[in-house]
């Protein structure tokens, strides 16, 4: 099973890669490519908006002449989905992008357009800075101090996170509650010296103990004495009953 995963091929020992013809193509050939849309346009015939990331059969072919750096830029033909009209966007290798040729325009994306202002003030910063050294110094000094102020930022969220991180949640609630039971014994304190302040101190209840309970319970006292006389008596009479011989008649 190893022998059909072999890459190397075998040559002969008289084989002249010189030999072999070569076949010769225009420059700008087309070839046909299966793609996706890299951007959101808009077809300029029936105004159908299509969408980033849509597949095409395209055709691909390279622009003559053009280059940026020594990169070659192509271009891709495709067709509407809707009325089949025929669209050209080109690659951008300056801007890592693409732009619309001919028979389409693109949706606004506000990004981009975030990101050509940046590229606007920066040339223009550089333009002033070219020629004075003053304005230069100014503009790091700036820089620098934007800088500061973003770390310190960022020092003190960093300590924020770091403090919440060692509370727990445990002992977040033991100190509540510890806080609301202090808080519910303070009004209490309130509460009672208020009353004392109105009503004055509360007086003593003694309670007396009425001299006919007193006869009441000595009478139960002796008749409970009584009964157990009985009953000990009661059981005496019993042995000695059992005691006695059975008369016989």
């Amino acid at each position: 099973m190893g022998e059909r995963k072999v890459l190397n091929k075998y040559y002969p020992s008289d084989f002249n890669p010189g030999k072999i013809p070569r076949r010769r193509q225009p420059k700008n050939q087309q070839m046909k490519v299966r793609m996706m849309l890299p951007i959101s346009i808009r077809c300029g015939t029936c105004s159908n908006y299509i969408y980033k990331g849509t597949k095409f059969n395209s055709r691909k072919e390279e622009v003559i002449c053009e280059t940026y750096l020594g990169i070659q830029i192509f271009r891709f033909y495709f067709k509407c989905t809707k009325c089949s009209a025929e669209l050209t966007i080109k690659t951008d290798p300056q801007n890592s992008d693409y732009v619309v040729e001919s028979g389409a325009s693109r949706n606004f994306e506000p990004w981009r357009a975030k990101d050509e202002e940046a590229d606007k003030e920066k040339q223009k910063r550089d333009t002033e800075e070219m020629g004075d050294a003053m304005k230069s110094l100014a503009n790091r000094t700036l820089d620098s101090k934007r800088e500061m102020d973003i770390l310190a930022a960022l020092d003190e969220v960093k300590s924020m996170r770091s403090r919440r991180a060692t509370i727990r949640v445990d002992a977040m609630l033991e100190v509540l509650q510890r806080s609301a039971e202090e808080k519910e014994k303070k009004l209490e304190e309130e509460d009672e010296a208020l009353i004392k302040s109105l009503f004055g101190a509360p007086r003593e209840v003694v309670r007396r103990i009425d001299d006919d309970i007193l006869d009441d319970d000595e009478d139960l006292s002796r008749i409970s004495t009584n009964n157990a006389k009985t009953s000990n008596n009661n059981s005496k009479r019993r042995k000695v009953s059992e005691q006695l011989p059975t008369m016989h008649v």
